[in-house]
């Protein structure tokens, strides 16, 4: 299933606010193209909307010289899903995998607010919802409308929720 061009047009301003952050900060990190994030002996893999790298740490990837797969979380600083009707992954399976693979920081952005109330509460809002990984386990916060995103892989960034929610309109 191929995402509508509302999705692709929020996916695109975070990716173009992240790559600024990398490139001010002078960072071994950088967002490829395409890549997947399959744990070794899984059957299945996923393709987010994107994912941050850290170029210093591929070098342990088993499959990267050969193809775009990731299977270490060492590997990854940051991974963003922008959630379209199959919200469900984004917010349950993909949340649980992520933790398990010890990727640091998972972003899941909520413009049409189609997530469950349980992920997103009773009023339906659109949500920037960003876990991070302590102790082994995510800790997720909410952000919407003009609340600054608070993020431990670039805690200087200055982007509010809404400025990604206007790309998606």
């Amino acid at each position: 299933m191929e995402p509508t061009g509302l999705h692709e047009q929020v996916a695109g301003l975070i990716n173009r606010k992240l790559n600024i952050a990398i490139d001010l900060l002078n960072l071994p990190w950088f967002i490829p193209m395409k890549c997947l994030i399959k744990p070794l002996g899984e059957n299945s893999a996923f393709r987010p909307d994107f994912v941050i790298l850290d170029r210093t740490a591929l070098a342990n990837e088993p499959l990267w010289k050969t193809e775009p797969v990731i299977t270490l979380g060492k590997s990854v600083k940051l991974v963003v899903e922008v959630v379209s009707t199959n919200w469900q992954n984004d917010y349950a399976r993909k949340v649980e995998d992520y933790e398990a693979l010890g990727i640091g920081e998972y972003w899941i952005a909520d413009y049409l607010e189609l997530g469950g109330k349980r992920y997103i509460g009773l009023s339906k809002q659109p949500a920037i919802a960003i876990y991070q990984l302590i102790d082994g386990t995510y800790q997720g916060q909410q952000f919407r409308g003009t609340e600054r995103l608070i993020s431990q892989t670039f805690p200087h960034l200055n982007l509010t929720a809404e400025q990604i929610f206007v790309a998606g309109r």
